[in-house]
């Protein structure tokens, strides 16, 4: 749902300028593609904070095209999509997580802070009080 795919542009300039049609403010670049691929999880998730700042909910992600590249983002990062999303429907803000939760303004912030890591456990029991079940699976590499 949030594997986001990725393309490559090559410029005058030596190296890959990286693009991705679901989330249009990602920016990013590297060396050669392995070194672009590598970059693009960091540029997701920066893209991602940006939403957060905007008040945005975040878009899943659509079906690859040929050609494009499919970045497959950390179980923690996804977890923060789904609570963020979850909080959109609701209307609500960081302010009213915190309270919903009873944690101090840090620690609540950074359950929706793309760019700080996070327990699972806590993402879990925010999605819990929104009524939200976390779900993981997995598949093969």
């Amino acid at each position: 749902m949030y594997d986001y795919a990725i393309r490559f542009e090559r410029d005058e300039s030596p190296g890959l300028a990286v693009f991705c049609r679901d989330l249009p403010q990602l920016n990013s670049y590297g060396d050669d593609e392995q070194h672009a691929i590598s970059e693009a999880v960091d540029a997701i998730e920066t893209t991602l904070s940006i939403y957060v700042d905007e008040r945005r909910a975040i878009p899943p992600a659509s079906t690859p095209e040929p050609g494009e590249h499919v970045i497959h983002l950390p179980a923690v990062t996804v977890a923060k999509i789904a609570l963020w999303n979850a909080m959109m429907e609701r209307d609500m803000r960081k302010a009213d997580l915190r309270r919903l939760l009873g944690v101090a303004q840090v620690q609540g912030d950074r359950l929706v802070d793309f760019l700080h890591t996070s327990k699972m456990e806590q993402l879990e029991a925010a999605l819990s009080a929104l009524g939200k079940r976390l779900a993981i699976s997995v598949e093969a590499a």
